[in-house]
Parts: structure tokens; sequence; C-alpha cells
């Protein structure tokens, strides 16, 4: 039976860590990202965790270690938000082009200047083509159980590829909410036993190899190829992760992506992590209002989710993707992934920038967003340039 509580995102983060029995954890303090790191160092010095707690001086040894103890077979975690993931890049690239699984929990935040410390996702996305699967959850409950399918996914042998999973500082990370929890011995079934999985190029005294060293033009781009292969390959993996998961939670994930109210409408709504709630109460607000309209919920945004996005919107006129990020000089990042995935696709793809810096989007303004874009489906409009949603113009100098 499924034990609930009542944690923060962060401290779902741990839980999950825990119950899948990660064997080393590195990691550098970072707000907001910090307690995660804090209750995980409480599990193994009170004994609730066997783990070995590596304790370094920087983001970049914590990912080092990271690598080093995945390449030797073990169960691995970190986490990181923002300046430290950006002190760990070079590390972060090594291990999705090294192929080295672990899970690694990003508490998303703006990056400076000017300083903040509250949610945008410019810091994982800066990320999305160094090799590593992407989770965005939504929710408490789904931080924890996107850790938990993330090391079946990232320890299948058709894969082997790290996983990322972002949650938005504070708005999820500091918000306490009911979250219930499969038991030990669930988590044991759905799982391998820690450092049971097999790795071809595992780290061995008695059969040593190397790792990463110098490789000319004559076979690297062949190395590249097996990663893009295990992200095709992850798509099914993940599906079917969800699919096994629900087995034991009663929480199934049988999709990269979520659609609320979708079967009949001519226009939706796309965006990643926490606000989806939030436009799922626009889209309801609206649907009494006699629009039809939906809301596309993208899980995963590394593989990205092409022929589910495709057939889900080969109906619509219009999609709207509201964007938590900004790729300056073109627009949101998000957007443009769409865009280039309905390519062919008759659906007019909208782009609106909200929510920097942690700046609230509210369900006021997923309605705005949707009765625009239902005013464009209705008009035949084009599609505009970036929409900033309820941007501060008296501030402008």
């Amino acid at each position: 039976m499924a034990v609930g509580k009542v944690l923060t995102g962060n401290y779902a983060v741990a839980e999950a860590v825990r119950l899948s029995r990660a064997q080393v954890i590195s990691a550098y303090p970072i707000t907001p990202q910090t307690t995660i790191i804090e209750r995980l160092a409480r599990f193994v010095e009170t004994g609730q965790l066997k783990a070995k707690f590596v304790r370094v001086e920087s983001e970049h040894s914590a990912m080092a270690a990271c690598i080093g103890a995945s390449a030797a077979g073990a169960r691995v975690f970190t986490a990181t938000s923002s300046h430290g993931l950006l002190y760990m890049s070079e590390m972060v690239w090594w291990a999705g082009m090294g192929r080295y699984p672990m899970v690694m929990a990003v508490v998303t935040r703006a990056i400076a200047p000017p300083w903040s410390i509250w949610s945008e996702h410019n810091d994982a996305l800066a990320h999305r083509d160094c090799g590593w699967i992407i989770y965005f959850a939504e929710d408490n409950q789904e931080a924890l159980d996107y850790v938990i399918q993330a090391y079946r996914v990232t320890e299948d042998e058709r894969v082997l590829q790290p996983v990322m999973v972002t949650l938005d500082a504070f708005i999820l990370s500091h918000t306490y909410a009911p979250v219930f929890m499969p038991e030990q011995s669930d988590v044991d079934s759905y799982l391998p036993p820690p450092g049971s999985r097999k790795l071809p190029y595992r780290l061995d005294v008695d059969n040593p190899v190397t790792h990463g060293n110098l490789m000319y033009p004559d076979r690297l781009m062949e190395f590249r190829y097996q990663i893009q292969r295990a992200m095709n390959n992850a798509k099914q993996v993940i599906v079917e992760a969800g699919r096994k998961y629900g087995r034991i939670s009663g929480r199934y994930y049988e999709s990269l992506i979520e659609t609320y109210k979708c079967s009949d409408a001519n226009t939706a709504i796309i965006s990643i992590g926490s606000s989806a709630g939030d436009a799922k109460d626009a889209v309801d607000f609206l649907r009494n209002e006699g629009y039809k309209i939906g809301f596309i919920k993208l899980r995963v945004i590394r593989p990205f989710p092409v022929e589910e996005l495709r057939e889900i919107c080969s109906g619509m006129k219009v999609v709207g993707v509201v964007d938590r990020n900004v790729s300056y000089g073109l627009g949101g990042i998000i957007h443009g992934e769409v865009k280039t995935s309905l390519k062919g696709v008759k659906t007019t793809v909208q782009s609106f920038i909200a929510g920097l810096g942690g700046r609230d989007i509210r369900v006021e303004d997923f309605i705005q967003v949707g009765k625009t874009i239902c005013e464009m489906a209705d008009k035949g409009l084009e599609e505009q340039p970036p929409i900033w949603v309820n941007l501060k113009r008296e501030v402008i100098p």
C-alpha cells in the first residue's frame, strides 16, 4: 500500500532516491537545490540509505565523482541548479557523450545577471543537446515518480544514457504537497538490484579499459550515432517504464506527453513544468465560455515526442507554446522545437514568453493566451512574433 506524506518537491526527490537505493551520491549545495542533498545526507548518516556520500569542492567535481562511480557500475545520483549546472557543464557533456547511466535532479533557476534564485528553464534547456534524457515535473508527485522511473530508464541496456529530472524552483522545490510513495518492496521489484546492470565498458581492475581517449575521425561519428540510437530507443523504454510503474503505484505514465481535453479541440496550449495545472484551469474556464481548446503537457523534452505531437496536433488550427525560457534573438526554445516537429502539419505555432525569473504565470495569463490563439484560429491569422505575457512595459528603459 502506498504511503502518503506531505513533502516539498525537494524532499520528494530525496525520498525517491532513497527508495531507488542509490549507492553513490555526490553533490555541492546551491539554492534552491540544497535541501535535496541535505535530506539525502541525513538518510545516509542515519542508515536509512546505504550509500557512499562523496563530499566535493564544486559541482564540476560532483559530476566527475558521479561519472567515476557510474563507470564502475554503481547506481548514482546528484542534484544542482542554475550556475551550479553551468559550472559542471563540461562534465555534464562528458556524462552524456560517454553514456554513463545516472540520475540528476535539476531545480530550475534563472541565470544571472541580475541575480535571481527563482525559476526559469534556460539552465536545464541549455543542456538539451548533451545526450541526457530530460523530464519536466508538474508537481511534487511527478518529481518522486519520475526519479524512480528514471533509474529504470537510464539502466536499461537499450538506453544507458543519463537522465535529468527537473522541477521548478520554490513553486515545487520548497512548497509542501501530498505525495504518495510506493512501498520499498514494490520499488525493489520495479528496479533491478543496484549495481547489477551490465555495461560493455565497465571499469574493472581485473580487466582494465580506457574511457574517453582520443578518437580519430574514422570512428567518432559512429559513437555519436549510438547516442542517437539510444535516444530513439528511450522513447519506447520511457513508455514501458511509465506503464510498469503504474502497476506498483496506480499512476500510469504511458506517453511522453499528457493531453487534457484535446479530443475535440481545434486549438491547444502547450507548456512544460509546474505551470501545467494553471493551464488546465484556464482550459476549463475557456471551455465553459464555448472555446474548443485543449492543453498539451510535454513530460519529456529529450527525446522529443515528435511523433506523438504530430498525431495530436494534426487536426488543430493553432497551438500556443508558453515558454518559461527564451532563446534571445529567436523566441521560446520549446516553441522552436514544437514548430520544427510540426513541419508539414497545417497547424500555426505561436510563441509566448512568460514566467521568467519566477514571475507567476497565472490562470488569467493562460486564459489570455487561449483567447489569443482561438482568435487566430477563427480569423485564419498567421504566426506573430513572440508575445511576452504580463510584461511590465512601464519599467522598461
